[in-house]
């Protein structure tokens, strides 16, 4: 069963999701340091594999906050200290249209007192 809306680890994984979003800043490398676990790795959209490095480096690169649109959050706790985090997300065109609707999963680990994203994998929904 899933946690209220309302559920403190769900707002925080969400909020910890969203700074990888860039919602109006950019993540300094430290702090995506602090994010990514070392052992990160994602399957994006594309079906590519990236590494923390890859997505890192990315990242940093980015000049311009994207225009992310989340919904639909969902939170699964696998086992002590890991979680499952699922949502819907898309890009906003300059139109005000959705484009790239994906679903989303995150593993989120629990690594001392602080969350790590450990996997990320996007996969695109029926017709996107």
């Amino acid at each position: 069963m899933a946690p209220p809306m309302d559920d403190p680890l769900l707002s925080a994984l969400r909020g910890l999701e969203a700074e990888l979003h860039h919602p109006g800043v950019r993540c300094s490398p430290q702090r995506l340091e602090e994010l990514l676990h070392p052992d990160f790795h994602e399957v994006g959209r594309s079906d590519r594999r990236y590494t923390r490095q890859t997505v890192m480096a990315w990242l940093a690169a980015q000049q311009h906050p994207p225009s992310v649109q989340a919904w639909g959050y969902a939170l699964s706790e696998l086992a002590d200290g890991c979680a499952l985090l699922t949502y819907q997300s898309a890009h906003r065109a300059a139109d005000g249209t959705r484009v790239e609707e994906t679903h989303r999963a995150s593993i989120w680990r629990r690594c001392g007192h602080a969350w790590q994203l450990f996997y990320h994998q996007g996969t695109p929904t029926a017709g996107a």
